[in-house]
C-alpha cells in the first residue's frame, strides 16, 4: 500500500493540491479505484518516503518529453500491387504509436483487437524495464495503469460505429471489465466471450482451467456485429435452392395481438396445391381456393403474432410451391402452420467458442505452417481473429492490433480479404522485446511472417505457397524535442513527413527539394512546404499539374499562408504544420 499521508503533512500541501487531492478522493463512488495518476516510469515513487505533495506523486508523465514521429524503414517496404492499398507495421512502444496514430487515424479504425499481457508473474509483463512478478504489491495498478494509458488513446482511433475485442485471462479479467466500462461505458458492453484455448485444461490447479476470454465494448450505440457464416446442407429444395422451414409465427411471448395489432391478420390456404413436401400454397386474400383461415395462435391456442407484417409476407407470396417463400403446412393434429422458407446462411455469434480452430496450440500449428515454429510463445490462432473480422468489419475496413506480437492480426487480415474479395487494411504496433528475448519481436518474428504470406513460402511439407499480395511498409518510432522554440518546431516538420503521408495515404514521392515535397495516390496529391520562401516555386510545379493539392505549408501559427495561395486557391486544400501535430499532441499529453 502507499505511505500513509499524516495531517502535518497535509499542512505543507498548498490550496490548489488540497483541492486535487479532494477531487480524487471523491471521484469514484462505485467502480475501479487504483494507484492510477502515476506515469510508468515514476510508479515506485508510491514508496518513496520523499514523496510528500501531489504535484511529487503525481508528476506530468509527457511535460517536457519529446513527440514521437514515425521514420520509415524502407528497405523493408513491400510492394506487390499499387492498385492496393497499404497497411502498416510501427515498431516501438505501442504508447508513442498510438500518440501519432491519434493524428494519422482519429476515427478512422473500424475494429482494434489487441491481446495484452496477462500479468501472470511468470515474466510476461515489463514495467519501467523490469519483469513484474508476483511478490510485487503493485502489479495490479502497474498493469491497469499501463493499459488505462493505451486504451484511452485507442478510444480516440475508433470510429463511432467501431468496437474493440480484448483477449485476457482470470488473472486482470475482473479489473480490466471494469476498467473498460470506465473507458468505453458501461452501456457499450457487448459480451464476455468465452474461449476454450486448452481442452485438457491446466490440472494442477484445483479445476482444470480451459478457458480465456474476449472482453467485446462498441464505441456508441451506432455499432452493430455482423452475423457469422454458417456451413449449411439445406435438407429441402426448391426453383431458387436450399432452404428450411421457419415457423412464420413470432414466438416471443412479449409479442402478441394487444401491442402488434399490425403483425396480426389471417392467412389462408389452397388444401388443394398440396405438394410432394406436404406444402400448400397461402394467400391473404380468403377465396373459393384458399378457404382455410389461419391466424398465428401459440401452443395453448392464445393470439400471438406474425414476425412479418401483410406488405413482406405478400411479397414473398407465389402461385407455385416451388418458387413460393412462404407456404402452408398441416400439422398431424389437423391444424395449420404457415412457414417461410429460410435461406439464411449466417447466424448471431455466441458467446462461447469451442471450436478445434480457436485453441492455442493452432496458433503454434500457424506458425509451424510457414517455417516460423518456436519462435514465439503462445500466438494467437489465425482463426480466431478471422472469426472477430468477420464479425466487426466491413470489406474496406481498417483493424488496428496495437499488441501484435508474432503478427496473426495481419495474416488473419490478408486472408479475410483472400477469402472475401475485400480491401481491408491493418494496422499492427509492437516493440523488439527485451534484451534477453531469443528474438526481435518487430524484426525478426511479425515482420517476416507478413513478409512471407505476403509473398509467398515453403510449407511445413517443403512445398511452395503462393503470397496473398499486398503492400507494407515499415516504421519506427523516433522523437523531436518538444520545447516550443523555433528550431524544435522546423524540426518537427521535417520529421513528420512520413505521418502526413500515412495520413493522406500518398506515398509515390513525384517531387523533393530541399524547400519541399510533393507526393501522389491514385486520386490526389499533397504537398509538404518546409519554408514559406519556397511556396512561390512551390505553385509554379503544381500549375503544371492537373490535379487536387493537400498542402501542408511549415508556419509558426496556425495561419498557412492563405494569402500566398490565391492564385492558386481552386487547386489546394491549405492546413499550417506544425500546429495541426501540436494540437493533438497537446490534447493527448496534456
Amino acid at each position: 500500500m502507499p505511505k500513509k499521508i499524516n495531517r502535518k503533512e497535509y499542512e505543507s500541501w498548498s490550496k490548489e493540491e488540497l483541492i486535487k487531492e479532494i477531487v480524487r478522493i471523491k471521484s469514484t463512488t462505485y467502480g475501479l479505484v487504483w494507484h492510477r495518476d502515476l506515469p510508468e516510469e515514476k510508479i515506485d515513487i508510491l514508496v518513496n518516503p520523499d514523496a510528500h505533495t501531489p504535484n511529487e506523486m503525481f508528476p506530468n508523465e509527457m511535460a517536457g518529453k519529446p513527440f514521437p514521429v514515425l521514420k520509415e524503414v524502407k528497405g523493408k517496404a513491400i510492394e506487390s500491387d499499387k492498385s492496393k492499398l497499404v497497411n502498416f507495421l510501427i515498431e516501438g512502444d505501442n504508447y508513442h504509436s498510438l500518440a501519432v496514430l491519434n493524428f494519422t487515424h482519429r476515427e478512422a479504425v473500424d475494429l482494434i483487437y489487441i491481446d495484452p499481457p496477462y500479468n501472470t508473474g511468470n515474466n510476461d509483463f515489463i514495467y519501467n524495464d523490469k519483469f513484474v512478478d508476483l511478490e510485487d504489491d503493485f502489479r495490479h495498478s502497474k498493469w491497469l495503469s499501463f493499459l488505462e494509458k493505451r486504451l484511452k488513446l485507442a478510444k480516440n482511433l475508433l470510429k463511432r460505429n467501431g468496437a474493440i475485442f480484448i483477449s485476457i485471462s482470470d488473472n486482470e479479467q475482473a479489473p480490466l471489465k471494469m476498467l473498460c466500462d470506465e473507458i468505453f461505458g458501461e452501456k457499450n458492453f457487448v459480451t464476455m466471450i468465452t474461449v476454450q484455448v486448452n481442452k485438457g485444461g491446466r490440472d494442477y490447479l484445483p479445476i482444470a482451467v480451459t478457458h480465456e476470454y474476449l472482453l467485446c465494448y462498441f464505441k456508441s450505440e451506432e455499432s452493430v456485429l455482423n452475423e457469422l457464416m454458417k456451413k449449411v446442407d439445406f435438407d429441402l429444395q426448391d426453383s431458387r435452392g436450399g432452404y428450411e422451414l421457419r415457423e412464420l409465427r413470432n414466438r416471443n411471448p412479449k409479442f402478441t395481438k394487444a401491442n402488434r395489432p399490425n403483425l396480426y391478420y389471417p392467412i389462408y390456404v389452397n388444401f388443394k396445391s398440396v405438394d410432394k413436401k406436404g406444402q400448400c400454397l397461402v394467400s391473404l386474400n380468403k377465396s373459393k381456393e384458399f378457404n382455410i383461415e389461419v391466424y398465428p395462435l401459440n401452443s395453448k391456442g392464445d393470439d400471438s403474432c406474425w414476425r412479418w407484417g401483410q406488405a413482406l409476407t405478400k411479397k414473398n407470396i407465389a402461385l407455385n410451391t416451388n418458387i413460393s417463400n412462404v407456404v402452408g403446412r398441416q400439422r398431424r393434429d389437423g391444424g395449420w402452420n404457415i412457414y417461410e422458407k429460410s435461406r439464411k446462411a449466417s447466424t448471431k455469434a455466441k458467446s462461447i467458442w469451442d471450436e478445434t480452430e480457436v485453441r492455442t496450440e493452432q496458433g503454434t500449428i500457424d506458425l509451424r505452417e510457414i517455417g516460423m515454429a518456436r519462435t514465439f510463445d503462445h500466438p494467437k490462432p489465425v482463426y480466431l481473429i478471422k472469426k472477430i473480422i468477420q464479425l466487426a468489419t466491413q470489406k474496406d475496413s481498417i483493424i488496428l492490433d496495437f499488441f501484435a506480437g508474432s503478427g496473426t492480426t495481419g495474416q488473419a487480415v490478408l486472408q479475410q480479404n483472400e477469402e472475401d474479395g475485400g480491401t481491408r487494411v491493418f494496422i499492427l504496433c509492437t516493440n523488439n522485446g527485451d534484451e534477453k528475448s531469443e528474438h526481435k519481436i518487430a524484426s525478426e518474428i511479425c515482420y517476416p511472417r507478413l513478409k512471407k504470406i505476403i509473398t509467398g513460402y515453403k510449407n511445413s511439407k517443403e512445398e511452395k505457397v503462393e503470397g496473398l499480395g499486398g503492400n507494407l511498409k515499415y516504421f519506427t518510432t523516433d522523437f523531436v524535442k518538444a520545447e516550443p522554440t523555433d528550431k524544435n518546431k522546423r524540426k518537427l516538420v521535417k520529421e513528420s513527413t512520413e505521418m502526413l503521408c500515412i495520413l493522406e495515404n500518398a506515398f509515390e514521392l513525384i517531387q523533393e527539394t530541399e524547400e519541399f515535397k510533393i507526393f501522389k495516390n491514385t486520386d490526389k496529391y499533397i504537398g509538404i512546404i518546409f519554408y514559406e520562401e519556397a511556396i512561390d516555386d512551390y505553385k509554379k510545379e503544381i500549375k503544371k499539374i492537373d490535379g487536387h493539392f493537400n498542402t501542408y505549408v511549415f508556419s509558426m501559427g496556425d495561419d498557412p499562408h492563405a494569402k500566398k495561395f490565391v492564385d492558386v486557391k481552386d487547386k489546394i486544400t491549405l492546413c499550417a504544420i506544425p500546429e495541426v501535430i501540436l494540437k493533438v499532441y497537446r490534447e493527448i499529453f496534456k
